[in-house]
């Protein structure tokens, strides 16, 4: 039987206080994800089992269905890091920041957005954003002002600067996925075998998420929380030779894939220096 097989709870104070939680930070990473759920637990029911998180957040999800939210987990695209965030589902386009923005603030996300999509690395240089505020929509801009614009992208959590260098955060990606799909279809980038969106890098490099794959589960995330299984076969880790060069890493071990024949895969486990 096909359909939506997603879990139905029920709602309770923990749950609500959690959605009221998320709601006022926007996105979070996994870590303080289940710290909130844990806190939540305590103030509301602190005698009560902490629910897995994976069917709490299914709970919750169930009930927004009908608003057109929800979680949505993803994966920061420099390291693997998981987030959760908060997502309209209604509205896919960068109109969805319009009640914390104005409308030349906007425009200047999206000349950045284009900027960032149309690189080939998936930044975009502070002084080619700045470069475009006479082109702005509305209110005009100095320069000066578009450059707070640009901290207040960062500190909402929908760009990210590096040394003068701005990209996505995860928050945008998850939240504007479709919208980055259908407003630039020929310069967007995915994963050749999930096909999820690519900001850094090129097709030829799996996102970090992509299951299947050596490289998605040998992010340095995947590699600190991966399980040993002493029935795997044993193989030689690709990152056995960064560990010969004279890296210093603390002794740990991983797990990752192999592609087969016909599609299947082969777990794969090796004691790894990370």
């Amino acid at each position: 039987m096909q359909g939506n097989t997603r879990r139905t709870g029920v709602m309770t104070d923990v749950h609500r206080r959690f959605l009221q939680l998320l709601m006022t930070h926007g996105v979070l990473e996994e870590c303080d994800v289940k710290r909130l759920q844990k806190h939540c637990y305590k103030v509301h029911d602190c005698n009560a089992t902490i629910e897995k998180l994976e069917d709490f957040i299914n709970t919750i999800n169930s009930v927004l269905e009908s608003l057109y939210i929800e979680i949505k987990k993803g994966v920061t695209e420099d390291d693997g890091r998981p987030i959760y965030a908060l997502v309209n589902l209604a509205t896919t386009s960068v109109s969805k920041m319009a009640s914390d923005f104005a409308e030349n603030e906007l425009d200047l996300f999206r000349k950045a957005l284009e900027l960032i999509i149309d690189s080939d690395t998936g930044f975009a240089s502070s002084t080619n954003i700045l470069n475009l505020v006479d082109q702005l929509k509305g209110k005009k801009m100095r320069k000066k002002e578009a450059e707070h614009v640009l901290q207040k992208f960062v500190q909402n959590k929908w760009l990210i600067e590096k040394e003068g260098e701005f990209t996505l955060h995860g928050r945008a990606i998850l939240e504007m996925d479709q919208y980055i799909r259908e407003t630039y279809p020929d310069a967007v980038k995915v994963c050749n075998i999930c096909r999820s969106l690519l900001i850094q890098g090129s097709s030829s490099r799996p996102h970090p998420s992509c299951p299947g794959t050596v490289q998605a589960l040998l992010t340095p995330h995947a590699l600190s929380s991966a399980a040993q299984s002493p029935s795997s076969p044993r193989h030689s880790c690709p990152r056995t030779p960064a560990a010969a060069a004279g890296s210093t890493f603390l002794k740990s071990h991983c797990q990752f894939r192999i592609p087969g024949p016909s599609g299947f895969y082969s777990d794969v486990h090796c004691d790894v220096s990370i």
